[in-house]
């Protein structure tokens, strides 16, 4: 290659820096939008891009392109704030500038010579650009995953501190409303495979999602959530054989403690309802919940049951001896009462408790909030 064309590309090289950044400027919104210090980092990568080429162009064998080395006068931040289409916008446009002056620039005779070259280093500045990218986007990814890791640990340990309000904040999920928390079973195979389905279940769904393998636990965050239960019968293939269970909706992530504990209470309790329907809602777990001594399903039966009837002492009356006698008929006996008067009582008492008396769940629960209730 002519040393004359080199010369002349070693001398035009502030203009032709000068030239892109002014080419981009008045092409790319995007450009103009970025702030100072950004604006100046991209005027250092198509400087160091033309730099790199001239310099190749000098002694292409002394020197093979290595145009990844132009990335590096950046810092990997800019990866977040410039999107890989426009760097290429940004390599197009410094190409296009040096193109342009292909007449100017060459020595008689090295014209053709001179675009092709151009033509060489682009395809290789093109390839190394989305190297970076992919790196960078692998980078993210397995911070984000740590990232999330540590967020799912938080939300299990109902830690709401300022260092989960920092990771939510760097996850996104500052704003998200709408929270569950589902556990199960993990299926079988690699964690990490089993998350990417659930991130991929949750977008298609329109939903965010969070998510851990915790021993053979698989737990999900849902967020953006209006049903909870129709999400998680959605979703319930996801997990492996057995339980899965639902926690209550809760407003934000920071609350999402509450869903987890009930959530996690009604695996653990589950095999005492074989059952139990799937998925199931951590609140139809429990009487299981409260004899594995879950103190706050404990509670929750025992108040859902006692509370309304607390007032009304012939209801109360007419529970205990329901449960004793089973029919409408003896239950009448014992109370001096018409089996009408009771089978009046035992709709009052389903409407009050949301609990039936004739059906051997919903007996069988009752029975048990009685028993801790008098404990």
């Amino acid at each position: 290659m002519a040393t004359t064309t080199a010369r002349r590309l070693e001398r035009s090289a502030d203009q032709l820096s000068t030239a892109a950044i002014a080419r981009l400027e008045s092409s790319y919104e995007w450009y103009r939008r970025l702030p100072a210090d950004e604006r100046s980092w991209v005027g250092l990568v198509a400087q160091a891009g033309i730099n790199a080429f001239i310099t190749w162009y000098r002694d292409p064998q002394a020197s093979p392109p290595m145009p990844i080395d132009v990335f590096a006068t950046a810092p990997r931040e800019l990866t977040r704030s410039i999107a890989l289409q426009q760097t290429l916008q940004m390599v197009r446009t410094a190409i296009d500038v040096v193109e342009e002056r292909v007449p100017q620039l060459a020595a008689a005779g090295d014209e053709h010579q001179l675009r092709e070259a151009v033509l060489t280093y682009s395809r290789e500045i093109a390839f190394a650009a989305a190297h970076v990218y992919a790196q960078a986007a692998e980078s993210r990814g397995a911070w984000d995953a740590r990232l999330e890791a540590l967020v799912v640990d938080a939300v299990m340990r109902a830690e709401a501190d300022e260092a989960l309000r920092s990771r939510v904040a760097a996850l996104g999920w500052d704003e998200v409303r709408g929270v569950i928390v589902i556990a199960g079973a993990a299926p079988p195979g690699p964690g990490t495979g089993t998350l990417d389905t659930l991130r991929r279940n949750a977008i298609h769904e329109g939903l965010v999602a969070l998510g851990s393998v915790q021993r053979n636990l698989l737990i999900a965050i849902l967020g953006g959530v209006d049903d909870g239960l129709a999400v998680a019968a959605r979703f319930q293939h996801l997990w492996g054989e057995g339980a899965v269970v639902v926690g209550p909706q809760v407003p934000h992530l920071y609350a999402a403690g509450r869903s987890a504990r009930a959530a996690m209470s009604g695996v653990a309790s589950a095999p005492a309802w074989p059952q139990a329907p799937r998925p199931c809602p951590a609140s139809e777990l429990l009487p299981e919940r409260a004899l594995t001594g879950d103190t706050r399903a404990r509670r929750a039966l025992v108040d859902k049951v006692t509370r309304p009837l607390r007032e009304r002492s012939a209801l109360r009356d007419t529970v205990a001896a329901y449960l004793d006698e089973g029919s409408l008929e003896s239950t009448a006996r014992v109370l001096f009462v018409h089996p009408n008067t009771v089978r009046y009582r035992l709709g009052r008492i389903a409407e009050l408790t949301g609990f039936d008396l004739t059906d051997q769940r919903d007996a069988f629960t009752v029975r048990l909030a009685l028993a801790l209730s008098r404990i």
